[in-house]
């Protein structure tokens, strides 16, 4: 209010002060009334909470309107002729920037400050226990709006997420779009409302992954690129594995959320299993890589290898929530959590996340509720953009495990986020990782997203040992035995899964 109160009275003392001044009026007290709008202008802008980039291209673009609109009114000044049709269209012009500029400037924040909203549904609704869509019918008439289903859990009986609806806001609202969410806050009918984002991945290619040193006694040829088994010390998990004293109650089933995955690649295909054949394919690469590190078969003489020996204790199956452009939505996240859960999933593995301008996002952590509630611990990325994960979704719902990324000397990834604000979070190797890509082949990627399936592949490991295992559980297992990292703060530990084990079962 303070911003949009100091740009108007600033434009408005100004033009009035040219006004007078030209017409050898009294204009006293017009240039002091400039200079305070314009600091409460400033002010406004100052604590408006948005980012100094964001807030310099703010400043730039209102400062060009006031200094045009005083170079306009000087110049209709000069020429007198035609002055009142002239000052009549300055007003109005001034007026409409006002509007569809100046206005929404902290309203449409969330799209100019990098976050993008879901076009064809720009905002998730829970509505009020008892309450119907129906009721918004004419709020939705007004804004023309549509509203749809959001989601349809296999079991509504345990959760509120079919209440969710999403709300497409036709074009000519989406610059108003605060408009609407006040209307739809106030209508009695919605309990709670929260935006649509669009998240993004794509690969990122890595140069030659520093060689392994230590002997892992199986034939996968690949083993010899992995660093990250080092650090991990899977030499030591293979050991405990081969005594022979590890049994699984189950063959646990990781669900990697992504961009599909190649299901008839030679070192996945073994430990697959398909959920639909639309999720079969891998146009992006990157659900295809994440499965190899989750899941890969290990000593089949190709490829690489995961944490399971022989392969008995877990399975990898896809679901697409990611388009063939790597791009997706919350609601096509959550939807895929949902069908994850319901299909049996132990581990939702999730190599994905985006910025988010939400400080709290109930659809996504009622997700989490439910697939815990169905039995699957939720894995997520904290993200690459070398920032706090707090600000990023869905790393930051309450009961995900997050996963920040290592490099060989066990520092932060230069890109990785800090997870030292997320409540339950580790580390595993993200850097020149190597795995499996589409069409029998390999290559190296960096990113948590790397990072990611390192620690769903344990989780299901454990999980096939001890099924009920809680996120909370596994969390602390994996907290109290891993490795301290060069800032274990920012990062958490790094895991080490044959000390989890060994911790497990005792």
């Amino acid at each position: 209010m303070l911003y949009l109160l100091g740009f108007a009275g600033a434009v408005l003392s100004l033009l009035a002060w040219l006004y007078l001044k030209a017409k050898q009026k009294n204009t006293s007290g017009l240039p002091a009334g400039f200079v305070l709008a314009l600091g409460a202008y400033l002010i406004g802008l100052l604590i408006s909470g948005a980012s100094v980039d964001f807030k310099l291209g703010i400043f730039a673009r209102d400062m060009l309107i006031i200094g045009v609109s005083g170079l306009a009114m000087m110049a209709m000044l000069a020429r007198r002729k035609g002055m009142a049709p002239a000052l009549i269209a300055l007003v109005l012009i001034l007026v409409w920037a006002f509007q569809f500029w100046v206005k929404p400037t902290f309203q449409n924040q969330i799209q100019a400050d990098g976050i993008e909203l879901d076009k064809d549904g720009e905002l998730l609704i829970q509505l009020t226990e008892g309450r119907q869509v129906e009721e918004l019918r004419d709020l939705a008439t007004r804004f023309g709006l549509e509203l749809s289903l959001a989601f349809e859990p296999a079991d509504a009986g345990i959760t509120q997420l079919d209440d969710y609806h999403l709300v497409n806001v036709p074009p000519r609202y989406e610059r108003r779009l605060a408009r609407v969410k006040k209307a739809l806050k106030g209508s009695g009918v919605v309990d709670w409302l929260e935006e649509n984002e669009v998240i993004r991945v794509a690969p990122m290619p890595s140069a030659q992954p520093a060689p392994a040193r230590r002997q892992y006694g199986v034939d996968d040829p690949g083993l010899a690129q992995l660093w990250g088994f080092d650090a991990m010390q899977v030499d030591r998990l293979y050991e405990l594995l081969r005594e022979g004293k590890v049994n699984p109650k189950k063959k646990a089933l990781i669900a990697i959320l992504d961009t599909g995955i190649d299901a008839g690649h030679e070192d996945i295909k073994a430990n697959y299993r398909s959920l639909r054949s639309t999720y079969d394919n891998d146009p992006m690469k990157h659900g295809t890589h994440c499965a190899g590190i989750a899941a890969a078969v290990s000593n089949n003489g190709v490829g690489v290898a995961s944490f399971s020996t022989d392969n008995s204790f877990f399975q990898v199956t896809s679901i697409k929530v990611l388009n063939a452009g790597g791009s997706g939505t919350q609601q096509s996240i959550i939807r895929g959590m949902i069908e994850a859960a319901d299909a049996g999933a132990d581990v939702i593995s999730m190599s994905l996340g985006g910025r988010t301008g939400s400080t709290k996002q109930t659809a996504y952590e009622k997700a989490v509720r439910y697939a815990a509630q169905k039995g699957a611990i939720v894995v997520a990325a904290a993200g690459n953009s070398n920032r706090n994960a707090r600000e990023f979704a869905p790393v930051n719902a309450t009961g995900v495990i997050g996963v920040s990324a290592v490099d060989v000397e066990l520092n932060r990834a230069v890109f990785s986020n800090f997870v030292s604000d997320i409540e339950w979070a580790v580390a595993a190797p993200g850097v020149n990782i190597y795995s499996t890509i589409p069409g029998n082949q390999y290559a190296s990627f960096n990113g948590t997203s790397m990072a990611t399936p390192y620690v769903a592949g344990l989780v299901g490991l454990l999980k096939s040992i001890r099924p009920e295992l809680t996120a909370k559980e596994v969390y602390t297992l994996l907290k109290d035995t891993g490795k301290d990292t060069k800032n274990t703060r920012e990062t958490g530990r790094l895991i080490q899964p044959e000390q989890a084990l060994r911790q497990l079962l005792r």
